[in-house]
């Protein structure tokens, strides 16, 4: 058998350190740990050619020549990473003055963002954020509220109803408001209250202004005192912050079978860029006294308390706010369109 040569340490370190750039190096780690040549490489494989006594003697020398040649290699890459790094301010010079590249960052969709506005804004005037379930019982969503039997609202084609074993006079449905979380929290606590409902809401609507599933926002506010004037002040507050401090509001007669008197509230103001919308007045809401009846139904002596409630649709309000012209934009997902805001 023919003894394997071990290769010689000194030629390969004196190769290493006059190496002067990485391409070098990667040559020398090639030729000597390269698969099919290299010198490291071929000389491991002729261990199999040796005795065994050669095989541990010389199997000893070459894990110690590998181990060094990686060491001296790992040195040296580090030396010219080094040497390269003291010589960028000549050969890259970093000009501090320049702006980061900009990243895209993402950030709220209207809908949400817009409901955290109005969370923050009632929030500043006492109001509470109330929560409920988005599959209601046809008592809290009308006859609570003081829904007829024969009221239009309950039909079929205006509200979806829910395939779940239920008392025939008392269905299950998709809630068509926020009220029934008004009805909730009247039912489990005590005035004086003061609380905003947002949340999803279901009707059979679809066109450019109206979505079978959409937003609102309502408010209820009762205590001893409480009187239109209370609410006027209240509303008006806040849409002059959430859609412009130029905004004029005329309240005129409406009903609801939910509240005494009932109004409805138009809105015009002067666009922020100049852009005069006198003439042209908007409905945004619903309001009133709640109903003596609706007090009663939730436990609440309506000759010791009373109070107000509003409600509001979020999509609408965005609608006026930025002049958007077709509610479905709030829900295809465009990014051109989320962009712009």
């Amino acid at each position: 058998m023919t003894s394997p040569a071990v290769p010689s340490l000194s030629g390969i370190q004196e190769r290493i350190r006059s190496a002067s750039t990485v391409l070098e190096l990667d040559a020398i780690e090639q030729d000597l740990f390269g698969r099919k040549q290299g010198l490291l490489t071929v000389a491991m494989k002729e261990l199999s050619q040796a005795t065994p006594e050669e095989r541990i003697a010389k199997g000893k020398s070459l894990n110690a020549l590998k181990q060094e040649c990686t060491t001296l290699l790992a040195d040296r890459r580090r030396e010219l990473s080094l040497s390269a790094l003291g010589s960028l301010a000549q050969t890259d010079p970093l000009d501090v003055t320049l702006d980061l590249p900009k990243h895209d960052r993402g950030h709220l969709h209207l809908i949400p963002e817009f409901i955290r506005s109005v969370e923050e804004v009632f929030g500043r005037m006492g109001f509470g954020v109330a929560e409920g379930p988005e599959i209601e019982d046809e008592a809290r969503q009308f006859d609570l509220l003081n829904f007829p039997r024969e009221h239009a609202a309950r039909d079929a084609q205006d509200i979806f109803y829910v395939d779940i074993d239920a008392p025939p006079d008392n269905r299950f449905l998709l809630r068509g408001h926020t009220s029934p979380v008004q009805i909730r929290y009247m039912q489990t606590h005590k005035p004086p209250l003061r609380i905003i409902c947002p949340g999803k809401v279901y009707r059979k609507d679809a066109d450019a202004t109206h979505s079978p599933m959409f937003h609102q926002f309502e408010g209820l506010m009762i205590d001893r005192d409480t009187s239109l004037a209370n609410m006027k002040a209240v509303m008006i507050t806040a849409i002059r912050e959430l859609i412009s401090p130029n905004a004029e509001f005329r309240f005129r007669t409406g009903f609801f079978p939910f509240v005494e008197p009932g109004l409805e509230v138009d809105m015009r103001w002067q666009g922020d860029e100049g852009a005069s919308r006198e003439g042209k007045w908007m409905e945004i809401a619903g309001c009133g006294m709640v109903h003596p009846s609706v007090l009663k139904n939730c436990g609440i002596d309506p000759k010791k308390w009373q109070g107000f409630a509003f409600g509001f649709g979020v999509e609408r309000m965005l609608m006026i706010k930025h002049q958007i012209p077709d509610l479905r934009s709030f829900f295809e997902g465009d990014l051109r369109f989320l962009r712009q805001f």
